[in-house]
């Protein structure tokens, strides 16, 4: 993408309203524009990092053996009202109503909808365990949303819903969505800490919620070294050793009956950006969702719910790797890889060596946004500074003459001069 045809509208300074450093970061990157309170614009680079996101969430759904389906926003009312949550849910909810007076809602969250998904049509075990997901805009009317992205009234997420014919099933679903959440936020960059949570709204008597690691975190965590030496890319992960790590995990920590040896004790700061639960019968029962068992009789299955915040993810993954340029990426969830800058778009060898390492870069695969521009130098590396791609390659008139680029990593800031040739290879290798 030629920066010259893009919509990426920086801005040198942030709102004074933007309180963390995600917040002001997103805003200055032109990533993100509020619309009202709680309530953002997605503009085209905060838009491709979202979808990054999303996609490897999918992909480890997928792996995990869940399904993928899609949940409208808007709920009807009678569902909460059958399984007893309308009421109760409290005034986060948007209750609406249609031109005909029905009751509506802004859906929070799909417990309902999916348990009526299931029970009109599945009646048997055998067609048992399923685990039905979706990402999708959910509306919860914060009384105070602030911080941006990280705590909006409307936010992206995902939301999967295990059914089970018992207790030890529903285990082993929990268990593969609880491995498949560690996997996809390292893949992220992200050092994720489960921890033992209260349920709230959603209910039922076991649940997790995940903090990745950010020295800008909201609560302080204190956990296993060992989580940090985990290899999550293993095709099998050791859940036994999982849960006795994360039965270590606490953020009230007493020195005096921890767990942990004090050589492998690590505190971080914490940022929540999953939560899974496991509440049996809670939404089952009272909605009849029902199987005919092995035995002949109906059995109420045992559920579980599984969610990630994909558009709170965006800012967290900003509070873990920024520094006092912008934003630093990391190239699994970068909108691009590589920002090229043509130092003098003024100056016709110059351009056309650009140009040409343009379109090769494109025909590798690899996504570049090209800063063609007629700036001064300043301004095209401050923008690439500020957007954090992981890479940057800088055509200039002395490089053009003896042949080479300049190859700055964003993370290290380690600059080396390279041929097109070599820095291709380096880029696809």
């Amino acid at each position: 993408m030629r920066l010259s045809r893009y919509f990426l509208p920086v801005l040198k300074e942030a709102p004074a309203e933007a309180e963390i450093v995600s917040h002001r970061l997103m805003l200055r990157a032109g990533m993100i524009q509020q619309l009202a309170a709680g309530i953002y614009n997605w503009l085209p680079l905060g838009f491709r990092v979202l979808k990054k996101i999303e996609q490897i969430v999918r992909e480890e759904m997928d792996r995990a053996g869940a399904i993928e389906i899609l949940m409208p926003t808007i709920q009807p009312a009678d569902l909460w009202i059958e399984s007893g949550r309308y009421d109760a849910y409290g005034p986060e909810m948007l209750r609406i109503l249609d031109r005909h007076e029905r009751k509506m809602l802004y859906g929070p969250t799909n417990e309902e909808n999916v348990t009526d998904i299931f029970r009109k049509h599945v009646k048997s075990y055998r067609q048992l365990p399923l685990n039905l997901y979706h990402i999708q805009w959910k509306f919860r009317d914060e009384i105070r949303p602030r911080f941006g992205v990280m705590r909006g009234r409307e936010f992206l997420m995902k939301d999967a819903y295990s059914f089970d014919l018992d207790a030890e099933g529903a285990r082993r679903s929990y268990d593969a969505m609880f491995v498949a959440y560690l996997r996809a936020f390292k893949r992220m960059g992200l050092t994720a800490i489960p921890m033992r949570a209260e349920s709230g709204p959603i209910g039922g008597n076991q649940s997790h919620e995940f903090q990745i690691l950010a020295q800008t975190g909201e609560s302080r965590v204190f956990y296993d070294r060992a989580f940090e030496e985990i290899d999550f890319a293993a095709p099998d992960l050791d859940i036994e050793r999982l849960k006795s790590l994360y039965a270590a995990t606490d953020d009230m920590h007493d020195a005096d009956r921890c767990p942990v040896p004090a050589e492998r004790l690590r505190s971080g700061r914490g940022i929540e950006v999953g939560h899974i639960f496991y509440f049996g019968t809670k939404y089952s029962k009272p909605m009849g969702a029902t199987v005919t068992g092995p035995d002949g009789h109906e059995v109420e299955v045992e559920m579980g719910s599984y969610g990630i915040g994909v558009s709170r993810l965006v800012g967290a993954i900003i509070e873990a790797h920024h520094d006092e340029h912008g934003i630093s990426w990391p190239r699994s969830v970068a909108p691009f890889t590589v920002g090229l800058v043509d130092l003098r778009p003024d100056d016709p060898t110059c351009q056309a060596t650009a140009d040409a390492l343009y379109e090769r870069l494109l025909a590798a695969g690899i996504e570049v946004l090209y800063d063609d521009r007629d700036e001064r130098a300043g301004v095209k590396f401050a923008t690439m500074d500020l957007i954090g791609l992981p890479f940057q390659v800088t055509v200039g008139p002395r490089g053009v003459k003896a042949g080479t680029v300049e190859l700055k990593e964003r993370r290290t800031g380690v600059r080396e001069e390279l041929s097109a040739e070599a820095l291709l290879a380096r880029l696809t290798g």
